[in-house]
Order: structure tokens, then C-alpha cells, then sequence
């Protein structure tokens, strides 16, 4: 309930309140971004670009209660955009992901399975389960049938159950 208050005195100018706004969300838009397979730089500009243009728009924000969603669908437009112009996804190595200080042992291993799906796969289950998009948001998202990405997200779930963490379950 503070974040829908929050929201609506950002709607009303309080710059203060948008900033709050955004602290609480900036490690999910980061952690999101990176799961994507951006870089560290990249991150850094399409996060900036994606507070402004929040910033500018949040008087478009109809349902105050969705702000998450909607920050979350402004930072993915803008780095689905950017994946498209320079048409690189640049992998998640653990170097990388050591060096980030506010990454557990747990989340270091869901980023490791998370690169072990191909770019489809990975991109659905961000969306769903870190982004928390339905199935029909991320359709709507990414101009594609509700039916394939419910499919590339049961198809990424098994392959990590058959691939993945397939070593867990042997016995040693």
C-alpha cells in the first residue's frame, strides 16, 4: 500500500516520492536486466533511460497498483530494443557474477541455469518468473502467440530439470 501512495504522489510532481519508488525496484529492473544477458555498462544506460522515461510518463499510469509491471514493461521495451539494434546477447559469465556483491550462492546458480537455455527460453522464464508478467503480457511483449511462450516456458522448465540440475539427483 506505501507504493501505491507513493505512486500517486509521483503522479502529482513529488520527485522525492518517484525516487523511493524507483530504490525499491532498481535490484529487481537490475537483476532483470541482467538475466537477459546485458552487460554491466549497458544495464547502467538502460536503466537510466528507463527512470526517465518513467519519470516523464507516469501520468499515464492508469492502475497505480501495476507500477511494478509497468517499470518492469519500460525497462524491457528499451532492452529488447537495444538487443535488436546491436544484435548481440552477451553471456552471463561467473566472473561476472561473482564480482556482484548483492548475488547469493542461489541466485549465482539461477543465473548459471538460467545461460544454459537458449535466448527464447531464457527471455520467457525472465519474464515470468523474475519480471512476474503473465503468460499473455509477455505475449503481448514480445508479438507472440500466448500459446508459444506458455510452450517455450514448460520447454526451458524441462530442460532444466533434464539438464540442469540433473547432476544434483545422481548419486556420487
Amino acid at each position: 500500500m506505501e507504493s501505491e501512495f507513493l505512486v500517486k504522489k509521483a503522479q502529482k510532481g513529488d520527485g522525492e516520492a518517484f525516487i523511493q519508488l524507483v530504490r525499491q525496484y532498481e535490484l529487481i529492473l537490475y537483476r532483470t536486466a541482467k538475466r537477459l544477458g546485458l552487460t554491466d555498462e549497458d544495464i547502467a544506460d538502460l536503466l537510466q533511460e528507463t527512470v526517465l522515461t518513467a519519470f516523464e510518463k507516469i501520468g499515464t499510469l492508469k492502475e497505480v497498483k501495476y507500477f511494478n509491471t509497468w517499470l518492469c514493461r519500460i525497462l524491457l521495451n528499451n532492452c529488447y530494443r537495444f538487443m535488436k539494434q546491436h544484435k548481440q546477447v552477451v553471456p552471463l559469465d561467473s566472473e561476472t557474477l561473482n564480482a556482484l556483491a548483492h548475488q547469493d550462492n542461489l541466485s549465482i546458480e539461477l543465473d548459471d541455469a538460467l545461460n544454459s537455455l537458449d535466448e527464447n527460453y531464457r527471455i520467457a522464464l525472465t519474464l515470468y518468473y523474475v519480471s512476474g508478467l503473465t503468460t499473455k503480457e509477455i505475449s503481448e511483449f514480445l508479438h507472440e502467440p500466448e500459446g508459444t511462450i506458455k510452450s517455450r516456458i514448460s520447454r526451458a522448465k524441462q530442460h532444466l530439470k533434464n539438464n540442469y540440475y540433473v547432476e544434483e539427483a545422481q548419486p556420487q
